[in-house]
């Protein structure tokens, strides 16, 4: 039996997710651009779905387009707000999601100006920091774009206080929730953002679809453009099925919340009780104790013959990790986001991330199997 502790990468899909895809793939084949009862069959699916995304996190429904996924979201946020509303400088931190980063050097390209902000050794953002780089130039459109929390270490960032800051000096607000959505709570009509993104793998939903959030006092051309779909907002014909999922698994997320935090936070602390009292020094990157994204936990384990191996040493143990984000982990490259906080290099840092399928029971099997692998082991634990 394998266990997996990679949730932060990808989830499992729902019973009742896969159930709502089903129904529509058996059911209903009409393209939802078609004017006949086929096809208006599947629009009505879509905008069912739109109707419920919107609800759960406060928007109305014209400011809900599906995507692809939230790197789509995200590239869609950034590169039209440089494009269509004028942005010259936008303030970002070292510790964003590549898909953020890479487009920041794409429109840096362009000649937009990029500010880092500074992020001190748990990866908590300087909030003093953005405002000084606010009010240093007023007359230039700025774009603030950052992550609700770190995919990598769960640090959580700090949204009203940002909206605020942005509303104070006329800044747009771009909010990766990637990560967060389904498992916080999000109301855009008491937080003023611009943009937000969403993808449906990490609740449980389908891969390949996703969300972004538009204020409706934002004004975008398509980012990718055909025939019109999404209310003129992206050409292509819509995954009907991934759509409905996505709604589905939401809903079912926004649902159950608390009782899932609550049982993820019990497992989270039950492991992190265990690796203390376990192993040797033992550490937890990022605001482990403080504003933190409870389905993730990053653990750094001190050098040894082994810690090369060790992420693949779990693997072949049948269990399921990362070395941070699942969109490098494989190249087992540097971590930028470990970098940015000054971690030890020398040291092996391993992403444990969680969902309400995983119980203490998976816990303690990981733990008997660290203990074969990891050798700097407590003497008591040992003995």
């Amino acid at each position: 039996m394998r266990i997996y502790l990679d949730n932060a990468a990808t989830t499992a899909l729902r019973p009742e997710v896969i159930e709502t895809m089903t129904k529509v793939m058996q059911e209903q084949y009409g393209n939802p651009s078609s004017i006949h009862a086929d096809g208006r069959a599947m629009r009505a699916i879509i905008e069912e779905a739109r109707k419920k995304v919107a609800k759960l996190i406060g928007a109305s429904i014209g400011e809900i387009f599906f995507t692809s996924g939230g790197t789509e979201s995200n590239n869609m946020a950034i590169k039209c707000a440089v494009r269509d509303l004028g942005v010259r400088r936008i303030i970002s931190s070292p510790t964003e999601h590549h898909c953020v980063g890479h487009s920041l050097e794409s429109v840096e390209r362009q000649g937009v100006v990029v500010k880092m902000l500074r992020v001190d050794e748990r990866g908590r953002l300087d909030y003093e920091h953005l405002e000084e780089l606010l009010q240093n130039d007023l007359s230039t459109k700025t774009l603030v774009s950052l992550m609700h929390a770190n995919n990598e270490i769960g640090t959580v960032s700090d949204m009203a206080r940002i909206s605020q800051l942005c509303e104070n000096y006329g800044a747009l607000y771009h909010a990766d929730t990637v990560q967060t959505m389904g498992h916080f709570p999000f109301d855009v009509s008491k937080t003023k953002i611009h943009f937000l993104s969403g993808g449906g793998h990490k609740f449980h939903g389908p891969k390949g679809e996703g969300f972004i959030y538009i204020n409706n006092e934002t004004q975008l051309k398509p980012f990718i453009d055909g025939g019109g779909q999404e209310r003129n907002m992206r050409g292509g014909t819509e995954n009907v099925y991934g759509i409905a999922g996505v709604a589905c698994a939401l809903e079912l997320a926004c649902e159950h919340m608390e009782d899932y935090r609550q049982h993820i936070e019990e497992v989270r602390s039950y492991f992190m009780e265990q690796l203390l009292e376990n192993f040797e020094d033992i550490r937890f990157n990022g605001d482990y104790d403080g504003d933190y994204l409870y389905t993730i936990l990053s653990v750094s384990f001190p050098q040894s013959a082994k810690s090369d191996l060790l992420l693949l040493l779990l693997d072949m143990a049948g269990i399921s990790a990362s070395g941070g984000s699942a969109c490098s982990s494989g190249a087992e490259a540097g971590s930028h986001v470990l970098a940015a906080i000054g971690a030890d290099p020398s040291r092996k840092t391993i992403r444990f991330s969680f969902s309400h399928f995983n119980t203490k029971a998976e816990v303690d099997m990981v733990v008997e199997k660290l203990k074969t692998i990891v050798e700097v082991r407590k003497m008591e634990a040992v003995a």
